[in-house]
């Protein structure tokens, strides 16, 4: 499978997108989607109103400031960019912020890595950022998963359904992408920051709030409970990792951050335990200076066609881009 080539699409938050400032969001990243029925949830990281600095994510206070915020979008044709049919709003009808951080903690940020829907309930993976680093370094108190039972307006986050960072700061499932099959659901997990590499763990769809629970690969085997035991089936630097089975080509398909490479890279195996592919580039920072995230759209499952998100820090936004891919 090889990547023909990329387009941008359109801007999808911020000054001059296809959604504008009307949701009280002027800047913002990530854009992390899901679909339930036949619309798709999108879930944006740190965001900023009115009185944003213009230039890169702004201080944890003013300007608005949001952890995160919740869209939602019917379903469209997405050549025309994605807009939303709604947010998870304040009373003054601006987008709010839907997972709070812990009161009393020494926490920065609560930021989205995934969401899925699974008979009824809505999953949030999130980390909690307990301090920014330099070039894709950061620090996690823990990874956990919230959930939402009244269509995500609003979240609980319990406290059993944590991954908790140890001193060393590198559990190896502190962000984490989604993946599903008829019985399980799969958790492809990464240390804190961005240079780190991919692990997999599984769960019965009945014990997704159960840490417990989960079973890690090991290169030959399942195990349960010990997340330390799991060997990485995508090789590093992998960041803002995005998972899909496309039926099309009958592979997993995953994109992420490559911050080597600068570069927003696919990867495709038959089995998530791999093996997986080398990474192929699908966007490059030398055109996109600052970009990362790349998350697929719901629509990427099923032809040669992706959508995806791409945020870039300056403007600290994110915009929908359209990737053609051949056999």
């Amino acid at each position: 499978m090889r990547v023909v080539g990329t387009e941008l699409v359109s801007k999808i938050t911020g000054h001059e997108s296809v959604n504008g400032t009307a949701f009280g969001v002027h800047a913002t990243d990530l854009g992390v989607m899901w679909s339930s029925g036949e619309r798709t949830f999108v879930v944006f990281g740190d965001t900023y109103g009115d009185g944003w600095c213009g230039d890169g994510a702004g201080p944890s206070t003013g300007a608005d400031w949001r952890c995160n915020f919740l869209a939602v979008a019917e379903p469209q044709d997405l050549s025309a960019g994605l807009r939303f049919t709604s947010v998870v709003a304040r009373d003054d009808g601006a987008a709010r912020q839907v997972l709070e951080r812990d009161p009393g903690s020494e926490e920065e940020t609560v930021i989205p890595c995934a969401g899925i829907e699974v008979d009824g309930v809505h999953y949030l993976h999130y980390m909690s950022v307990r301090n920014w680093g330099v070039r894709g370094k950061w620090f996690t108190n823990y990874a956990g998963i919230a959930f939402s039972v009244d269509d995500g307006h609003t979240w609980e986050k319990p406290g059993r359904s944590r991954w908790v960072n140890r001193a060393e700061k590198d559990h190896p499932f502190q962000m984490g992408a989604f993946a599903r099959d008829d019985s399980r659901l799969y958790l492809l997990g990464t240390p804190n920051g961005r240079w780190g590499s991919a692990s997999l763990a599984r769960v019965g769809f009945s014990d997704v709030l159960e840490p417990a629970a989960y079973s890690y690969w090991t290169g030959s085997s399942w195990v349960e409970r010990d997340p330390f035991r799991a060997v990485p089936v995508l090789s590093g630097p992998v960041a803002e990792l995005s998972v899909v089975y496309n039926t099309h080509f009958d592979r997993w398909l995953a994109l992420h951050l490559d911050e080597t490479l600068s570069a927003i890279v696919l990867r495709t195996a038959e089995t998530l335990t791999g093996p997986w592919t080398l990474p192929q580039v699908v966007v490059a920072g030398d055109r996109y200076p600052g970009l990362y995230g790349g998350f697929l759209h719901p629509d990427s499952a099923d032809g040669p066609v992706l959508y995806h998100a791409m945020s870039q820090w300056s403007p600290y936004n994110v915009f929908l881009m359209r990737t053609e891919l051949a056999a």
